[in-house]
């Protein structure tokens, strides 16, 4: 829905910050959804509709940073914004490491607020165009046969062709070939213009390789 209003989640079990963060959101033009409990949100939110997500860093049960990870682990892409206490600074630094866009300290002021759940949206914004970059780029592989996909993903790993070729069962010269094939096929007239796609597709992970491929890829095959 084109004028449907952005979602906000508010996880606190104190109603009191509840109701006022509502109603300095809902003025504000979001849609808010409060919940007294981490684990009333895991059950009740709707985690394919975009949105962020006010934290409190601490709550009996789940806390704050246990739901932050929770929420990666059961496919809540939501951006977070973490609500400290003033003796729980150490704890909010560990979950902007974690990934939180911010944190802000109780109470805050109604600007801070504001500029913290917008900078949030800002983030999922970023996120949608990377996806669609990343998209895009998975697209362009399709026009790859397996094998050039697989060579090119060798290669975005770093590795030169002897390697690939020894990892592969193939020949080095095999995957000149297929690394050329890549480069005509994806319509780009350099070989760092062929990697910029590999890499905005997800290819490139040395980890992935290794998983996939039977025989171990050793450096000093250079």
């Amino acid at each position: 829905m084109p004028n449907e209003r952005r979602l906000v989640h508010v996880v606190d079990d104190d109603e009191g910050v509840r109701r006022s963060l509502d109603f300095l959101l809902s003025n504000s033009g979001y849609e808010v959804h409060r919940w007294d409990k981490a684990e009333a949100f895991l059950k009740g939110a709707n985690k394919m509709r975009p949105a962020c997500a006010l934290l409190d860093i601490r709550m009996p049960g789940i806390d704050g940073l246990d739901l932050q990870q929770q929420m990666q682990e059961h496919g809540f892409n939501f951006p977070v914004i973490i609500l400290s206490g003033h003796g729980d600074i150490a704890m909010a630094v560990k979950a902007m490491q974690a990934g939180a866009v911010d944190f802000l300290q109780k109470p805050a002021d109604r600007r801070i607020v504001l500029d913290a759940v917008e900078a949030a949206f800002a983030t999922i914004a970023d996120r949608e165009a990377l996806c669609n970059r990343e998209q895009w780029a998975r697209t362009q592989l399709g026009h790859l046969t397996l094998r050039e996909q697989e060579v090119l993903d060798g290669l975005a790993c770093g590795y030169p062709n002897k390697t690939i070729a020894y990892d592969l069962g193939i020949s080095a010269r095999t995957v000149e070939v297929y690394r050329a094939n890549a480069i005509e096929k994806l319509g780009v007239n350099s070989f760092a213009d062929a990697l910029r796609i590999a890499f905005a597709a997800g290819l490139g992970s040395e980890r992935n390789w290794l998983k996939v491929h039977t025989l171990i890829v050793h450096r000093d095959h250079k």
